[in-house]
């Protein structure tokens, strides 16, 4: 019993090069896909896109591994999948042109406080999206923002406004007086203890 179980856990269902080559199918596949389906995809901008993520993975995992549930079967698929991204990422460091062919260009979303609505567009995103997007980041509102760019990662980078001249010259002006009545203050108790309490008449 003991042998017959040892021998289910490890024994190979499928040949070693089909076992190899499913993975690398799948994972080809999977890169192509994702590149077609744009970048909110890796955003999860909303729950749908969540929902397309999490049951990628079901869906293909019976083409990785066929009808093979082996202990042995499982280690190989995974290894030969990390081997080939190990050498997919170094291929794109390596070659920048070949690296944006696959990964594709950054879209500027919004530029110089403007959004940008066709580029919004082209990636399927909505203000909406775009306002819970920088909400997790810190930002209050759009109006905010100077800046803000999808990244072929998924990822949006923003950018917030600089004051304005006039804001920046309020503020020191501000900060100024503040300073100025703390000395005034100081001042009036270093005046207040040289003249020491008053005699009576």
């Amino acid at each position: 019993m003991n042998s017959s179980m040892w021998t289910d856990m490890f024994q190979l269902g499928l040949p070693i090069l089909e076992k190899m080559l499913r993975p690398v199918i799948v994972y080809v596949f999977l890169i192509v896909g994702l590149r077609l389906a744009g970048k909110r995809e890796l955003a999860q901008l909303n729950p749908f896109d969540l929902v397309v993520l999490l049951t990628l993975s079901n869906t293909v995992q019976n083409a990785i591994i066929g009808n093979d549930n082996s202990v042995t079967g499982g280690l190989l698929g995974a290894a030969t999948l990390l081997m080939v991204n190990y050498f997919v990422v170094r291929l794109l460091y390596s070659h920048e042109k070949l690296e944006r062919i696959v990964e594709g260009d950054s879209d500027t979303l919004i530029e110089n406080g403007q959004i940008q609505r066709d580029n919004l567009k082209k990636e399927l995103l909505t203000i909406q999206e775009l306002e819970l997007a920088a909400h997790k980041q810190g930002f209050d509102s759009l109006d905010e923002i100077d800046g803000a760019v999808l990244n072929p990662g998924g990822t949006v980078a923003f950018t917030r406004k600089k004051p304005s001249i006039e804001l920046t010259r309020h503020n020191e002006l501000l900060a100024k007086l503040d300073e100025m009545s703390a000395e005034l203050a100081k001042l009036r108790e270093a005046v207040s203890i040289s003249k020491g309490p008053q005699k009576p008449a």
